[in-house]
C-alpha cells in the first residue's frame, strides 16, 4: 500500500505541476479567447481537486499499476494515449453536446493535451513505481 501512496504522490503532483504550468501559461489566453463568454472569475476549487485526485487514481488503477505489474513501456504508453482520450474527450464532447457556442476548436485541443498529459504522468509514474521496488 505504500509503495501504491508513494507512486500515487509522485503522479499526483506531475499532473498538478504540467496542468498549472498549461492553465496558468501556455493555454491561458487561448482558453480566455475561446471560452471567456462562460468562464469564472474564480475556479470551483473543491470540483477541481476532486477531479485531479479522481483523475490520477483512474490512471494509476488503469494504466500505471498494470504497467508495473505485467505490461511494458510501450502497452503502458499506449494505454495512458487513450486514457487521457477517452476521458478528456468524454468531458469536451459532452461540452459540445450541450453548450452552445462550445469551440471545436477546445475539444480538439482539449483532448490532445488529455493524451500528452496522460503520457507525461504515465512515464514519470512508471519510473517512479520501479524506483520505489514496485511488486
Amino acid at each position: 500500500m505504500i509503495h501504491y501512496l508513494k507512486v500515487y504522490g509522485v503522479a499526483l503532483s506531475v499532473f498538478l505541476v504540467a496542468d498549472l504550468i498549461w492553465l496558468s501559461f501556455i493555454a491561458r489566453n487561448f482558453y480566455q479567447d475561446q471560452l471567456g463568454f462562460i468562464l469564472t472569475s474564480s475556479p470551483n476549487w473543491t470540483a477541481a481537486i476532486i477531479f485531479y485526485l479522481m483523475f490520477v487514481a483512474g490512471l494509476l488503477f488503469f494504466v500505471v499499476i498494470p504497467g508495473l505489474k505485467e505490461t511494458g513501456l510501450k502497452e503502458s504508453l499506449f494505454r495512458a494515449a487513450v486514457f487521457g482520450i477517452l476521458t478528456y474527450g468524454t468531458y469536451d464532447l459532452t461540452n459540445l453536446a450541450l453548450i452552445d457556442g462550445w469551440p471545436v476548436l477546445v475539444t480538439v485541443v482539449d483532448i490532445i493535451w488529455g493524451m500528452i498529459l496522460s503520457i507525461t504522468v504515465c512515464m514519470v509514474s512508471l519510473k517512479a513505481g520501479k524506483y520505489f521496488n514496485w511488486r
